[in-house]
């Protein structure tokens, strides 16, 4: 048998011991380009890791030995992962041999795509910093979508549905223009049509050709929690709190699943998804559709 600890209280004053919220550390992303898809990557591998918090120091445009030695001169002074996309051979051997001296883990985070390209497609790298950002056609389709989507928000110039890629349509809440303004940075001109419980749908949303239509529903109970906090906001009166009320959400949302039956809309439910997750689905039915 072991003796047991002897009991001692615990004086008040003391500070009590508390486990660590977070593990925070360093990440150093080093671009030769603007630093967009390192920022993406650490990102998505770092919300695997829930009690991980990194700090990110970011270095974009490095093209020069002095930039890159004053970029070393901060790796070496706040040590920890290092990210990287530099495609100067002598730049990435210094930031490697460096790294390498300071016992810091340097990743080129492209390498094995760019590698993957290279034997399928058995054609060699241009190397060339920042391709992806060259002011070339899909760059001007990226700004004529933006700018196309901000005009026909909230189904404003109705009359120009025609001209979208896609037409989302929803009740209020349902992340219609935050979604829209995902699809246009990707490309897409995309418009949205809110459904009001007090007019009928636009005749404009019925004769569409062109454009997929997708109809976007929630549960009415999330609905509901949204619009309260909305009219929170906004310190709404009491006449408008009919806005969040659950019976009427039930209706609205049974009356946009039927319109969406009726005109075979396809329908994505976004109770429980991001803005990200709801246009990436979007995006894989209009690639679907564009690849028939």
């Amino acid at each position: 048998m072991t003796r047991a600890e002897p009991q001692t209280e615990e004086d008040p004053a003391a500070p009590r011991k508390t486990r660590p919220l977070a593990t925070f550390f360093h990440v150093h992303l080093v671009s030769d380009s603007t630093g967009e898809t390192l920022n993406a990557m650490l990102k998505a591998t770092a919300s695997q890791f829930a009690a991980a918090k990194p700090l990110e120091h970011i270095y974009a445009l490095v093209r020069s030995r002095p930039q890159m030695e004053k970029t070393l001169a901060e790796i070496e002074a706040s040590p920890g992962l290092v990210l990287y996309t530099i495609l100067n051979p002598e730049l990435r051997r210094l930031l490697e041999i460096r790294c390498s001296e300071l016992q810091t883990p340097a990743i080129s985070v492209l390498d094995p795509l760019r590698d993957a390209f290279a034997e399928f497609l058995g054609l060699e790298q241009t190397l060339r910093p920042g391709a992806q950002h060259q002011l070339d056609d899909a760059y001007f389709r990226r700004i004529a979508a933006l700018d196309f989507t901000l005009s026909h928000d909230d189904g404003q110039m109705l009359w120009d549905l025609e001209a979208a890629d896609v037409v989302l349509v929803g009740v209020s809440r349902t992340s219609k223009t935050p979604t829209c303004m995902y699809l246009a940075n990707r490309g897409v001109k995309a418009a949205n049509v809110p459904l009001v419980p007090t007019s009928p749908p636009p005749p404009e949303l019925m004769s569409l050709r062109k454009p997929m239509v997708i109809g976007l529903v929630a549960a009415p109970e999330r609905l509901s929690q949204i619009r309260k906090s909305r009219l929170g906001d906004m310190n709404a009166e009491k006449a408008a709190e009919e806005y969040s009320d659950l019976a009427l959400i039930r209706q609205e949302i049974l009356a946009a699943k039927r319109l969406f039956a009726k005109h075979r809309w396809p329908t994505i439910d976004v109770t429980r998804k991001s803005v990200e997750e709801t246009a990436a689905s979007i995006l894989t039915k209009l690639s679907a559709r564009k690849n028939q």
